[in-house]
This record gives C-alpha cells, structure tokens and sequence, in this order.
C-alpha cells in the first residue's frame, strides 16, 4: 500500500482527512473546475457524499469522525479521482447548482451554468412581473438543471426543456422525477426549435439557454477533464458562435411580445458584439462577472436577425 494511502487511513478526523486528500490531489495536477474550485474543496464534496452530509452542512462535516468504511470508501474515490482524471461529479453521479442535488453521468456536462443564480433572483429587474411568467423554454438543457431551477422560481410555469441528445433527456427525466416536477416540465428531443410546438400553445415569456459555446482551438486546448464531458454539449464551432447564432435567429418567433432571450456564451462576449455591432445585449453581472450571460428584447431579437443589430 503507498506510503500516502496509509497516512490517510491513519487519521479519524473528516478535518484531517479533506486536508491530506486535498494535498494528493493539488500534487496529481488535477483540473478544478466542475463544481468545485481547488483540491481542498474537491476533497471536501467527495466526503461529504460518502458521509451523506449536504455540503452546505460543511461544519457539520468537519466535526465528525470518520468511520473505518467511510474513510476507505473516500480513499477509493480519491484514487480514482487522480487515475481517471474523470470529473468528481461523474465518479459521484452527483452535482450541486444553486444549492439543489442533480443527478450527473458522463451522458451530459456537469452543470455549472452562471443563470442558475440569475433564475433565483427571477431575472430582476429585467422580468417585471415574475408571478406572470407562464411558459419557459430551456434550449439545450442537458441534465435539466436550469429547467427545474425555473420550474422552482416561476412556480405557476410550465417549461418546455429541450435537447437534440436523447442520452442528455434520459439524465434530465431523472433529475425531474426526483425533484417531482414532471408535471410542470416537459422534455423534447429537438435539434434547437425544429421540434418544438409554438403556435397552438402560446408563445414563451423566457427562454433560457446555455448552448456549446467552445470554440475549435479552445477545443483542442481542453483539460482532460473536460475530454469526459460529451462533446456535442460542449463544441460551439470554429469561433463558438454557431448555436448561438441560430438561437438568436430562430428564438423571436417563440417570445411573447414583452419575451425575453438570455443566452450564457462563456468568452465569447467580443466575438458576439463583434458579429452584431448595432446591437445593444444586456449583460447581466454573475458571481464570474458581467462577461458571459448577456439578455435581449424579443424585439432586440428581432432587429438584430432582420440584419439592423
């Protein structure tokens, strides 16, 4: 048994324990970036979900000792962290947004999308009257995560979640059955709006959507971590503006007249001014900054797809 396995099967404490993980993996030179911001922190969500402890608990956490099977099952993790380089979400099927529990596998990308804090403040003040929302359209869902976040804020709406992957919609259904809400938020298999119903159902007050935005350099620059993640959810085209692109087109049609389009585009914001100079995007601040979630009009939509944006 190495040397550093034994030392961490040698301390009882959950402090002891995140603190000696944490040093094995910042010296594995890991990749931190899938809900979870350096080794520490990391090492702290694997125990956490082997103790069945909220990390939102965390003190909690650090005053327990550990039991003999709940330090080696975190051992295993730890090892296989640092063998996989797999994102610690998919080794615990496990993902936190906005303090809610997601279900996540190696099907979807591991949420981590700046609107879902956007979604709990309800879009204010852009959104002048939240209790009126009535539909909500989530391009690009994924594992759902930002349907259900809407489906919890706009509690009188119904929302349509789609996604042209159907291994994407079968992690989505879990994570709406297990947040009860399948009643409320509907799954569709649909390359963007292809297959999406508007007409006879009214059109939506909001449509989120954070679509692949990576570029193709970018892409081949990635972390090995992010190589888990599928890569039809993550590569946006050569400047990472594709499906972006068709979203702003095709999203007027779907929006109510006071609609709103929100679209997160990552490190894309100078390419997007670039590609529609007359338009004016709102860009909303977020805990990362006021770089990458940007908002539109229905009619802002519009003027920029008729070529005056």
């Amino acid at each position: 048994m190495p040397n550093a396995v034994r030392d961490l099967m040698a301390r009882s404490s959950a402090e002891d324990w995140i603190n000696g993980a944490g040093r094995r993996l910042r010296r594995a030179k890991l990749f931190f970036g899938h809900g979870a911001q350096d080794a520490y922190d990391e090492a702290a969500w694997m125990l956490a979900n082997v103790c069945r402890i909220p990390p939102a608990r965390f003190d909690e956490l650090l005053a327990r000792d550990l039991t003999d099977v709940e330090r080696r099952h975190a051992d295993e993790l730890i090892a296989e962290r640092i063998r996989s380089r797999a994102p610690a979400a998919y080794l615990l099927h496990e993902a936190w947004l906005s303090g809610r529990r997601f279900y996540v596998d190696e099907r979807v990308i591991v949420p981590r999308s700046f609107i879902a804090e956007l979604l709990d403040e309800q879009f204010s003040p852009w959104l002048e009257r939240p209790g009126k929302v009535a539909r909500v359209l989530d391009m690009c869902t994924g594992s759902g995560c930002l349907a259900i976040l809407a489906a919890q804020n706009f509690r009188k709406a119904r929302i349509d979640a789609v996604d042209l992957s159907p291994d994407a919609l079968a992690v989505a259904a879990i994570n709406v059955r297990r947040h009860r809400l399948s009643r409320r938020v509907r799954l569709i298999e649909s390359d963007l709006f292809s297959k999406v119903p508007h007409v006879a159902e009214g059109r939506y007050d909001l449509i989120i959507t954070n679509p692949p935005y990576v570029d193709t350099a970018s892409m081949r620059a990635l972390p090995d971590e992010y190589r888990h993640e599928p890569k039809l959810a993550l590569a946006g085209g050569t400047h990472g503006l594709s499906l972006v692109k068709r979203i702003m087109t095709e999203a007027p049609r779907f929006l109510a007249p006071n609609g709103l389009l929100v679209m997160e585009v990552g490190h894309n914001r100078a390419v997007l001014e670039k590609a529609w100079p007359r338009t004016e995007f709102t860009w909303l601040d977020t805990s990362g900054g006021d770089e990458f979630v940007c908002l539109l009009t229905r009619e802002q939509a519009l003027e920029a797809t008729r070529g005056k944006g």
